[in-house]
């Protein structure tokens, strides 16, 4: 039988058919067998685990068959309750697979203690910085006459004067006493000159 006759023959006709049959049969096979290994369609979404203690977490991903990893503690944060999550990775909302692991990061148990900077002789903008590097806050600012004009002349916590290297908890209010840049530089001579230097020379 020549190729000609073949392909328009019934046994052609019947083979190509049952070849469409089994190509279908093998691909819906394999559609499913790839569903059920990647859970396709079985997605979970992590919930909100933000104030909850480590044990509240593991209690409610236990149910939903997920778990977490403890990264570390973060530094205290007043808005959170102490040991609860603040941090969490995936975030909640996110659609996961069974068995995904949540990073949850937990808040210290208050604040640690720092040691005040040297602002002494910067000016306002330069104490800036510093001070809120170190996760302090900046307090009332009061001005008082002098030649610098917003220099740091004195730093105080809670109306009392603090030096260099004083400790303080993080988040303190430092309050900065600043010159007002309206003192001159003859009134600065004359207030530290003595009763003696201030005689006029007919006096001496």
């Amino acid at each position: 039988m020549s190729l000609r006759k073949y392909l328009g023959s019934r046994v052609f006709f019947t083979q190509s058919l049952a070849a469409l049959a089994i190509i279908f049969v093998l691909g819906y096979f394999f559609m499913h067998w790839l569903t059920f290994t990647t859970d396709h369609g079985h997605e979970i979404t992590v919930p909100n685990l933000a104030k909850l203690t480590e044990e509240q977490v593991e209690e409610k991903l236990n149910e939903l068959d997920l778990d977490y990893v403890l990264l570390d503690s973060v530094d205290y944060n007043k808005d959170y309750p102490k040991f609860s999550v603040v941090e969490q990775d995936p975030l909640p909302g996110a659609k996961v697979k069974v068995g995904r692991k949540v990073y949850i990061k937990i808040n210290a148990s208050g604040f640690s203690s720092v040691r005040i900077p040297d602002l002494i002789q910067k000016t306002y903008r330069e104490a800036l910085p510093p001070l809120k590097a170190l996760g302090l806050e900046e307090g009332t600012i009061i001005y008082i006459p002098n030649l610098g004009k917003d220099m740091v002349l004195e730093m105080r916590f809670k109306g009392r004067n603090v030096k260099v290297g004083d400790r303080v908890l993080k988040a303190s209010k430092i309050d900065l006493v600043l010159g007002d840049g309206k003192e001159s530089y003859s009134e600065q001579v004359d207030s530290t000159a003595t009763p003696t230097d201030q005689m006029a020379p007919n006096e001496q």
